[in-house]
């Protein structure tokens, strides 16, 4: 069994590598994938508190890994649906060239 303390650094590794990328990268395309990892981040930390502080019968871990998987589901198809329609239109995927959104 893997210790608390080693899940918690992964899970702070994928979730920095998610923010990077988030901040970082230019393309729509590498900036959904890049909040997908930071979900899967806090994913691993509901699997692992649950692992290690769960009772016999408790399963809110699981749950809310469950949620928000079902949540990145969603924002997964709704982005990819966003990139699509903005490539459509502006033959343009990366975020600085995207003008028109600007408020």
């Amino acid at each position: 069994m893997v210790s608390l303390p080693a899940c918690l650094a992964l899970s702070g590794l994928l979730f920095t590598a998610g923010a990077a990328g988030v901040f970082l990268r230019r393309s729509a395309l590498l900036g959904l994938i890049s909040v997908e990892l930071m979900l899967n981040a806090a994913n691993l930390n509901f699997v692992a508190f649950w692992r290690h502080g769960a009772s016999a019968d408790g399963v809110d871990g699981v749950m809310f890994a469950l949620f928000s998987i079902a949540l990145a589901a969603g924002e997964a198809a709704v982005g990819l649906a966003l990139i699509i329609a903005i490539y459509r239109r502006h033959r343009a995927v990366y975020l600085d060239e995207l003008t028109e959104l600007k408020g």
